[in-house]
């Protein structure tokens, strides 16, 4: 394979764990905010009685909003990052966006829906955003050979993030509701400042040691490029992406193909808590396992199909996890069956197949950053990770019909979409010709 768009030279190692670090920094805002604690909280508390039976609907709502202006946003920004070569600025913007807004949520207390959607809304945009600038960087520190392990090191650095937030918040929320709610409403919201500060300061080691490429004084007629001019520039670079379209067809193809299996997990990753702590009555000291186990087997799964995508390729790595994904998730549909069958508790039971989930959670997300940087170049890294964030945050508009499906047969039926999901993704991308592709490049 021709080696035309990363890094030609090997990249120290303190640059590779503070990149991957970022992932442990910002794992935390997803495992804690929107996976496992606030989401069940938002939907118990913040979600007023009388909009009870909308509630699935509600949460779906935030996160589709957020990731629709993300999805505006994303390739337009990542086009202004390859422009100015300004990556790092900018990912510290969204960062701190991200982190101020995710302290805010302390002062939302039961029945503040309007400012819990607020904050949500800010947070998680800009939480997504950063995640594609972020891994705009994976090509400026890997190079063909290695960089399927090097972004499992940073998905599998990241589970750990998520699980050390998660055990830490635990340790902020002792009370029960039951018992005194208050104080149990209190916890939450002292959680969502511990994991601001977490976020913030585990993500500065990216800022202080990650180099980037330095960017090239732009001037037009001996004059420095105007702001206008510059967004102008901008503008041009996202109209190219017909001729991109073009030029990489198979790029496309994965693209749509990642569109869809990743809906799959989005469902699961949105939902998990929610549907952990409503449909099988988890809670307390079982959630937090049901977190880890999550946590740990997706950095397992991340770092172990990391060294199979340097093997045998991505696309075979990805193909695999999703076999994995069908097993567990109809594993879970079958879940009372299976539980009456076998004597063993559902709750148990669900903590066995979250190991099967999460080891396809990591290999999913790791080997599909991977097919994506190969494809990158250095010179138009930050456009091409802006869109793969877009068509990840379409896929998060596609996996929110969980929500309001949820609403009207309940969140057990509405699991058959989440297979439906995995099965079209397999499908397209076998059809991709992603290696025949790459040799082309």
């Amino acid at each position: 394979m021709k080696s035309y768009l990363m890094a030609p030279e090997k990249t120290p190692k303190r640059e590779i764990i503070s990149w991957a670090l970022y992932d442990f920094a910002n794992s935390s805002y997803t495992t804690v905010v929107i996976t496992f604690v606030y989401s069940a909280f938002f939907m118990s508390y913040i979600i007023p009685p009388e909009l009870a039976h909308l509630k699935n609907s509600l949460w779906a709502a935030t996160i589709s909003l957020s990731t629709l202006i993300s999805i505006f946003a994303a390739p337009y920004i990542g086009a202004l990052c390859d422009i100015t070569g300004r990556k790092k600025q900018y990912l510290g913007v969204c960062t701190l966006t991200s982190v101020i807004s995710t302290a805010l949520l302390y002062f939302v207390g039961p029945n503040d829906l309007a400012l819990g959607m607020f904050l949500l809304v800010i947070s998680n945009t800009a939480w997504m955003l950063s995640e594609s600038f972020n891994a705009s960087f994976l090509t400026d520190i890997s190079n063909e050979k290695n960089i399927g392990s090097v972004s499992g090191f940073g998905w599998g650095i990241g589970y750990i993030g998520g699980l050390l937030s998660l055990i830490l918040v635990f340790m902020i929320i002792t009370a029960s509701a039951e018992n005194n709610i208050q104080q149990y409403i209190h916890q939450n919201q002292l959680a969502m400042l511990m994991i601001a500060l977490f976020y913030g300061i585990a993500a500065l080691p990216l800022f202080f040691v990650v180099k980037q490429t330095p960017p090239t004084p732009l001037t037009k007629e001996g004059n420095k490029i105007s702001s206008s001019q510059l967004l102008l520039l901008a503008w041009q670079q996202i109209r190219q992406l017909k001729s991109l379209s073009r030029d990489k067809p198979s790029m496309f193809q994965f693209f749509l193909a990642f569109l869809v299996y990743t809906a799959g997990v989005a469902v699961v990753v949105k939902f998990m808590g929610i549907y952990a702590t409503e449909e099988i009555g988890i809670s307390g000291a079982e959630l937090i396992i049901v977190g880890a186990t999550l946590q740990v087997s997706s950095m397992i799964g991340a770092i172990l199909f990391g060294l199979l995508d340097d093997k045998v390729g991505s696309k075979a790595a990805i193909l695999y996890s999703i076999a994995l994904w069908v097993l567990g998730v109809c594993a879970i549909y079958f879940l009372a069956s299976l539980s009456y069958w076998t004597n063993i508790s559902m709750s148990q039971l669900f903590i066995v197949i979250c190991f099967i989930a999460g080891s396809a959670l990591g290999a999913t997300q790791s080997s599909s950053r991977a097919i994506v940087g190969r494809f990158a170049s250095g010179q138009d890294s930050a456009f091409i990770f802006g869109l793969w964030g877009t068509f990840s945050r379409l896929a998060i508009i596609l996996a929110m019909l969980f929500g309001p499906l949820s609403d009207l047969v309940g969140r057990q039926n509405s699991l058959l979409l989440i297979l439906v999901y995995f099965l079209i993704g397999a499908f397209l991308l076998i059809k991709v010709p992603v290696n025949k592709a790459l040799n082309s490049h």
